[in-house]
């Protein structure tokens, strides 16, 4: 990208950036940040917090769009623009303008934004170089299989850089899952890999966030959503063939352990369906 080499453009990767995030925040910096997942989110909420003026600019028409559907996302954008923090949707990054250093941004529709620095935030790319050059099969990732072997004898690929079935994921937990199997294959054990159930669970920009498992809903399922945009709450449950199968929470999570554990092992919730939304201590007390 033009400009990209100017200085005041930086990353978020690791504990040197979040030092200089407290440099850029105590000098109160007009500070752009690139990505609406969760590192942009929460490098734009460090900064706002300490005083910083932030604008945050993500390319797809919803934040965390890989975890949260429409009204989820509607509603933490909503949340956190509470907190002192534009968010540009939409906007795709044409050029950093400056002649030394960070001036401002220019989107490809032409609008700029008066910067001093600008964090990249936006996401992670599988290194797959060492298995292009081993001539192994590559798409997003290094292709493997249900055993996480790849298209070449005796090479195994697990983790961020692994795609299975089509999917990187990206996490740390369908990284252990996938070690587990590999390592049951290795030692001549019955395993077989057949993806993860993600889980999201965390505070971003201080807002609490879950989600699990098939949260969108595939032909055939049904929802049960209920929504106080006020109270800045959002519940969305998934049912498909009598199980739940996806969950969507904003602000209260307190019942999100419970639902992931339901989406995990496919219990059978015919005969808490209608009253699950409102947690498990009232289930309990009934």
């Amino acid at each position: 990208m033009p400009g990209a080499d100017l200085a005041g453009v930086h990353t978020f990767r690791d504990s040197r950036d979040v030092d200089l995030l407290l440099t850029l925040a105590a000098q109160k910096k007009r500070v752009v940040v690139v990505g609406g997942g969760l590192l942009g989110l929460e490098a734009a909420y460090g900064l706002a917090k300490a005083g910083s003026p932030v604008t945050l600019i993500h390319l797809m028409d919803k934040l965390m769009e890989r975890q949260l559907d429409a009204p989820a996302a509607a509603l933490l954008k909503s949340l956190v623009e509470r907190k002192g923090i534009e968010i540009l949707l939409n906007a795709n990054t044409a050029q950093i303008h400056g002649e030394s250093r960070v001036e401002g941004v220019e989107l490809v529709d032409g609008r700029r934004i008066d910067a001093e620095a600008v964090i990249f935030a936006a996401g992670i790319r599988p290194n797959t170089a060492l298995a292009k050059e081993a001539g192994i099969a590559v798409n997003r990732g290094i292709v493997v299989d249900d055993h996480l072997q790849t298209d070449a004898a005796d090479i195994f690929a697990i983790g961020e850089c692994a795609e299975h079935r089509g999917i990187c994921y990206g996490l740390v937990e369908p990284a252990y899952e996938q070690g587990w199997v590999l390592a049951q294959h290795l030692a001549g054990r019955e395993a077989a890999y057949h993806g993860s159930i993600v889980a999201t669970n965390l505070k971003v920009s201080g807002v609490s966030v879950f989600s699990a498992g098939d949260f969108i809903g595939a032909e055939g399922s049904e929802a049960i959503v209920l929504s106080d945009a006020r109270g800045g709450t959002y519940k969305k449950l998934v049912i498909s063939q009598g199980c739940l199968t996806g969950a969507v929470l904003i602000g209260d999570v307190t019942d999100a352990l419970w639902y992931l554990e339901l989406i995990r092992k496919r219990l059978p919730i015919a005969g808490i369906r209608n009253d699950m939304m409102f947690g498990r201590p009232l289930l309990e007390a009934a």
